[in-house]
């Protein structure tokens, strides 16, 4: 059972990559599928997105931030004007 949580994981990460990309924001597939690297338009630091909470929750920051998985319309909006700071 583990292993069909880590592949919903991955796909909602592959979700999110999608539709960041859509929105401009070039982000890849890290480790197996289980992190995703969004970067920066300019110089700085990459963020980096896991999906937490049991699955519920993307989260990015440290998970100080975090938007639900069953919104990746939502999440991609927020995470792109995060990244574009």
């Amino acid at each position: 059972m583990a292993g069909l949580g880590r592949l919903e994981e991955a796909n909602a990460l592959i979700r999110l990559r999608d539709r960041l990309g859509s929105l401009g924001v070039n982000a890849e597939l890290r480790d197996n599928n289980s992190a995703l690297m969004a970067h920066r338009p300019g110089p700085g630091l990459p963020v980096w997105v896991f999906v937490g909470y049991g699955g519920a929750y993307y989260s990015w920051q440290q998970a100080e931030r975090r938007h639900l998985v069953d919104d990746v319309e939502g999440a991609a909006r927020v995470l792109a004007e995060y990244v574009a700071k």
